[in-house]
């Protein structure tokens, strides 16, 4: 098996602001062709800040597409001419004011595969400071601390159904663990 699809044809579908679709015809590993409709997303970034008294630090905010409130770690799309590193401290300060130190890469996760190309980053820091919140101006959140074996139950108990933060703070707690030896 090659398990490779040839790209035969490309067309744009929409151009958007944050994305862009199109459908390709792609020849399979047994010849035959296939359509496939992709989402271009240039990506996103989301980091776990933990506290000194081992809090995470959340937003809530209205997300549009589920029509309520989803509770989240702080997140953002990746800008050009940024590391998504760059991107998430930017991120972390923007929505929470929080200024974080020792960042450690969570690794990256595909969101929906089957038909998104979207990366995203994750991250976990320290908290150090904090300064004011720069939110953009369409953008209105609140913060919120959540102790890390709490945020872990809630994930658990599908009470956090954004899938980057639970893959973010279960990877937290299990680096956590084993920088306490455990």
């Amino acid at each position: 098996m090659k398990l490779y699809e040839k790209t035969l044809e490309t067309k744009s579908v929409f151009e958007g602001k944050v994305i862009h679709v199109k459908h390709d015809t792609v020849e399979l590993e047994n010849g035959e062709k296939a359509k496939r409709e992709i989402v271009e997303h240039p990506g996103g970034v989301c980091i776990a800040a933990l506290d000194e008294e081992q809090k995470l630090l959340f937003v809530r905010q209205f997300r549009y597409p589920y029509r309520e409130i989803v509770l989240e770690l702080p997140a953002g799309k990746l800008e050009k001419g940024q590391t998504p590193l760059e991107n998430g401290k930017r991120e972390l300060l923007e929505e929470t004011g929080a200024v974080g130190r020792e960042y450690i890469t969570l690794g990256k996760l595909y969101p929906s595969p089957g038909y998104c190309g979207e990366i995203i980053h994750l991250y976990f820091c320290k908290t150090d400071h904090y300064e004011k919140q720069r939110l953009d101006e369409d953008e209105f959140v609140s913060v919120e601390k959540i102790p890390l074996n709490k945020a872990v139950e809630m994930v658990l108990n599908n009470e956090i159904p954004d899938a980057k933060t639970q893959v973010a703070v279960l990877k937290t707690a299990a680096l956590v663990r084993k920088m306490n030896g455990q």
